[in-house]
């Protein structure tokens, strides 16, 4: 990779981490629900009226759209707002990478072997050090905060295998059109379990930073975030840019400890990096990295570039890689 694109990536990684402690920040003025359903809302308007429908079935739009945007996104936002540490979620929700490859396993029929197996087997350590840590009152929280990112971490999985089952060609057309889903019945649960007196005073109370929360989360992290990354895959092999999404959690705890002055425990330090590491062993392949797996035939390589690559056609981030976290 060049240094321009090095840098991108590692920019990339640093949004999404930060994001975290930004989601935290817009739940201090929203109610979780209403503001996952402005998120999405902010990504699907107006772009959904310039960008074309993906070239894939309705109904893995609507089925990614519901497990992705309204579940995933619900219980994280509802997992934060219930006390779940803006760096720890950072950390457990890239367990996404575990229930990926379990539910590609179930689904996709792939193989589960080797060093994917004893990767999957060090992050679930990890994560099962952090819910002790949790519980015994180590990181800040209750346990039920961290059940609900848990249960983010695993539609995320399932919503990683229905993308790659869907197979969109193009990732910001993906992008803009599942997010046309949550917003509405988003909205309704909203009203329903948070209140139209919550919501109605969150609205009309807005403020400056407010508004700043969602167009981050929204704009940047989001729409810039998932672009950018699908450009630096589509642009080299896979294996040479999954690593920098392993910065995410990185990002996530050390922004949250600076910003939000969270307290980092030693056991919360040694899960992730039982995480990091595991995943990393699940997610990065090497260079027999079968066919099968991916989402596009394999790239070929161009005259002087080391790892760049030409794909032949456009990729959409794979699900067993470590993915957005939010």
């Amino acid at each position: 990779m060049t240094p321009r694109h090095i840098a991108l990536a590692v920019l990339i990684a640093a949004v999404w981490g930060l994001n975290f402690v930004v989601i935290h920040v817009g739940l201090e003025n929203f109610p979780p629900l209403l503001f996952c359903a402005l998120r999405f809302a902010v990504v699907a308007v107006p772009a959904v009226f310039f960008v074309g429908r993906p070239k894939v079935s309705w109904r893995w739009i609507l089925l990614v759209g519901c497990t992705l945007g309204i579940v995933k996104f619900g219980l994280l936002f509802l997992g934060m707002h219930a006390g779940m540490p803006a760096g720890l979620s950072s950390l457990v929700l890239q367990s996404q990478a575990i229930f990926t490859a379990l539910f590609a396993t179930v689904m996709l029929r792939e193989r589960l072997a080797g060093r994917r197996l004893v990767g999957l087997a060090t992050a679930f350590a990890g994560i099962c050090l952090a819910a002790v840590d949790q519980g015994a009152g180590g990181a800040a929280g209750p346990i039920g905060a961290f059940a609900l990112v848990i249960g983010a971490a695993v539609f995320w999985g399932l919503s990683n295998v229905l993308t790659r089952k869907a197979a969109p060609p193009d990732a910001l057309r993906w992008m803009v059109w599942i997010s046309v889903v949550p917003p509405l019945p988003l909205l309704g649960l909203s009203l329903l379990v948070e209140g139209p007196t919550a919501d109605l005073h969150a609205l009309t109370g807005i403020t400056a930073t407010g508004v700043g929360a969602l167009a981050y989360v929204g704009l940047l992290s989001t729409l810039f975030g998932f672009v950018a990354w699908s450009f630096l895959l589509r642009t080299y092999e896979a294996s040479a840019v999954a690593p920098y999404s392993l910065l995410v959690p990185v990002f996530g705890m050390s922004s949250s400890w600076l910003l939000l002055g969270e307290r980092i425990s030693a056991v919360t330090t040694g899960a992730a990096v039982l995480v990091i590491v595991g995943i990393g062993l699940t997610a990065l392949r090497g260079p027999r990295w079968s066919q099968r797996s991916q989402l596009s035939a394999p790239p070929e390589p161009t005259r002087g570039t080391g790892s760049r690559t030409r794909p032949r056609r456009p990729v959409v981030p794979a699900a067993a890689r470590p993915g957005r976290p939010d």
